[in-house]
């Protein structure tokens, strides 16, 4: 038997954050098929239970159980680690998945017939628009809600033999993307890089931002949260994988999916947006950490 068939014949766990449609719901399913009991989570427990409905066809809602999160709340996080403690003792899988674009759309028409020709043709000054809330909830979702999860989980990933977090990003959170040449460099040197600095990139992005210094300071002018809290999460992904050799740790940009993040304008199915982190998943041991995948290629941060 080869590495991955063993692997693979192992009783494992995983948690899926925003996981109650598109990609989240889908990546459930492909980890379940495996055999893998998988934990889908949702900020909307009945959510969560109309998707454990639509699992009900393929003969998979028996590996699945639905449970009630919500990243950017401590207590709700904490409350799931305590639930996944008492049922199974340990965690193999944490997919961090649960995001917000961070701006609203204000053209969704241009959006969507733009998108026709490939994302690279949509004008995002024309069709969205980003507020001060908006952007400190897409940083607190995509990042730090992310963070929040690996400390809450890793003492029950530490307890598996083979553990795993798969951070679900972005080729927006590519580092040429950031603009900012001192936020370039923080978070591109990996010999210094720590979870302090990469907060002080953030808080230095929020600060210009409400000071309506955006392009003055050379940071992203559209969907700049979402850029910056994937950015971080890149970051967060190397720092991680340095801290904890033993856990395979890897961030992926999935592709642009059609999903409700971009009013279902991207070209990928959430069928094929899984493919990648379900991978990444369950890799053998041995395989690659600390690195960002452009769905399952190795791309440069």
């Amino acid at each position: 038997m080869d590495k991955t068939s063993d692997f693979l014949g192992t009783k494992r766990t995983a948690v899926v954050t925003g996981a109650n449609k598109g990609m989240g719901l889908e990546i459930c399913r492909q980890l379940a098929s495996k055999g893998i009991t998988v934990v889908l989570t949702a900020r909307d427990e009945n959510k969560g239970l109309e998707a454990l409905d639509n699992l009900k066809d393929s003969g998979l809602s028996n590996n699945v159980i639905v449970q009630k999160l919500d990243v950017v709340d401590s207590a709700s996080v904490v409350d799931l680690a305590e639930f996944v403690s008492n049922r199974f003792g340990k965690l193999d899988i944490l997919v961090n998945n649960a995001a917000i674009i961070g701006v609203a759309i204000v053209d969704q028409y241009s959006l969507i017939t733009s998108s026709k020709q490939g994302p690279q043709f949509i004008n995002w000054h024309k069709v969205s628009a980003q507020s001060f809330d908006l952007v400190k909830e897409c940083i607190d979702t995509n990042y730090y809600g992310a963070k929040r999860m690996v400390e809450a989980f890793l003492p029950l990933l530490q307890s598996s033999d083979s553990p795993r977090i798969v951070n679900i990003s972005s080729l927006t959170g590519k580092l040429k993307f950031v603009g900012n040449e001192w936020a370039q460099s923080v978070l591109g040197d990996e010999d210094s890089l720590t979870e302090e600095k990469v907060n002080d990139v953030l808080n230095e992005f929020l600060k210009d931002f409400k000071a309506n210094m955006l392009e003055t300071r050379g940071w992203p002018t559209y969907l700049s949260a979402y850029a910056l809290a994937k950015a971080s999460l890149n970051a967060y992904t190397r720092i991680l994988a340095k801290k904890h050799p033993r856990c395979m740790v890897n961030s992926v940009c999935p592709g642009y999916v059609k999903t409700d993040l971009n009013c279902n304008t991207g070209p990928l199915t959430a069928e094929q947006g899984a493919e990648s982190p379900v991978w990444l998943s369950l890799l053998p041991t041995g395989g690659p950490s600390g690195f960002f995948f452009s769905r399952k290629l190795v791309s440069p941060f």
